[in-house]
């Protein structure tokens, strides 16, 4: 396995700082049994306050769900370890557990669903907008674009490829629209969009600003629909976040430009702008543009951090859904931030360098990586052949800078 290697490169295996408990988003008591609230939330309480308890193992974390290990390991510094021995299980959930309840989830232009399993873990389920190889019009402007589910899942293993770590845990799934939509969902909104299509095929479409009507209803095969399952994180009344606009935010108008298009110096008044101007912040947000830039995705407007951590912690990186959407076009705009700052972290740097020589080629291990998904081949040939092209673009943008 390439992975496996690469996992084991000494650039993969730097240490973190100690992680003491003001670093960590909760503090737990492993021996403490720990329960769910029979709300229907993922709220979670300790066993005082518990109206139900987990049955117990040698200790009461052994009996804690994949999805609940996954809330009590976020820290300071990565949204989950790099070797984490829970990821197989938390995607194996993802994919194949059973789904009790399926809502819509509420705001966001396109529609999302809210899935909540056995144990009270949720996912938020993308459904299947276009097929794997349909690029997106040239003619398109990027915030008309559908989102894609294929992007969601293939995010999450670039992002873990390139050891960020800042994007929850994502897998494919196949959903049976009847069974576990329609049958079960509470959402009387979303029950009043389902019909059979002239092909005979379950189909709905749900309730949102852009794309909800029978023109753009989703349709299963009759009624198998692909989509993407992601980890929701822990409930904000539990961990609050804080949703940051991006310095390099598109004017997400058909005319007008954002002022660091037009103006070569932004990033000198970006850089005395608090936050911007202390911390590794700003190395942070340069990190996000690399990822954007090789998945093409030109709709990164905000991103959130826990605000536990205050200004001293990593960004999460939501809402990949429109990358991968164009293989035969590198969108130079999006590395802004890192050409405009001639700025980057070191180990991020190294760790690209590495990526576009043998055996460790970017495009190799994520084949590798999506091989494994329910859904594979979650991208077509030409987006994993258009990541190592864009990773030299990135390079020879390091390499002006430096000289």
């Amino acid at each position: 396995s390439k992975l496996a290697a690469l996992f084991e490169h000494p650039l993969y295996n730097i240490p973190l700082p100690e992680v003491t408990d003001k670093d960590k988003l909760f503090v737990v008591n492993p021996m403490e049994k720990f329960s769910l609230r029979s709300s229907g939330s993922d709220e979670w309480v300790s066993s005082s306050k518990a109206e139900m308890v987990l049955p117990t193992g040698k200790t009461a974390y052994d009996t804690y769900p994949a999805w609940l290990k996954f809330h009590i390991g976020i820290n300071r510094y990565e949204l989950y370890p790099r070797r984490d021995p829970l990821m197989p299980t938390l995607l194996q959930d993802l994919a194949t557990m059973r789904i009790v309840s399926s809502v819509q989830k509420s705001g966001g232009t396109q529609l999302k669903l809210i899935m909540t399993f056995p144990n009270y873990g949720q996912a938020l389920f993308k459904p299947m907008k276009q097929s794997r190889d349909q690029e997106t019009p040239r003619d398109f402007f990027y915030f008309s674009d559908f989102e894609r589910h294929n992007a969601e899942i293939a995010a999450f293993h670039l992002d873990r490829i390139l050891d960020f770590r800042r994007i929850p845990p994502v897998s494919g799934r196949l959903v049976n629209i009847t069974r576990e939509i329609r049958d079960i969902t509470t959402d009387k909104k979303l029950a009043k969009t389902f019909f059979i299509s002239p092909a005979g095929n379950v189909c709905f479409y749900g309730e949102c600003s852009y794309y909800c009507s029978t023109e753009h209803a989703l349709c299963g095969k009759p009624d198998q629909l692909e989509g993407s399952m992601a980890a929701l994180l822990p409930d904000k009344a539990l961990a609050k976040r804080r949703s940051w606009c991006s310095p390099w935010r598109r004017s997400y108008h058909k005319s007008k430009k954002a002022e660091w298009e037009l103006n070569p110096n932004y990033c000198a008044q970006v850089r005395r702008t608090p936050p911007y101007d202390s911390g590794h912040r700003l190395l942070d947000l340069i990190d996000m543009a690399i990822l954007d830039f090789l998945m093409g995705n030109m709709d990164r407007h905000h991103y959130e951090t826990f605000e536990k951590f205050g200004n001293d912690t990593f960004l999460l990186h939501l809402d990949n859904g429109r990358g991968f959407g164009t293989h035969s076009h590198d969108e130079m705009s999006i590395l802004a931030p890192l050409q405009q700052c001639c700025s980057i972290k070191k180990s991020t740097y190294l760790r690209l360098r590495l990526l576009a020589t043998e055996p460790y080629r970017l495009s190799q291990l994520l084949r590798e990586a999506l091989a494994a998904d329910r859904l594979a081949p979650v991208l077509a040939e030409p987006h994993l052949r258009a990541l190592d092209r864009r990773l030299g673009k990135v390079l020879a943008a390091v390499g002006h800078c430096l000289a």
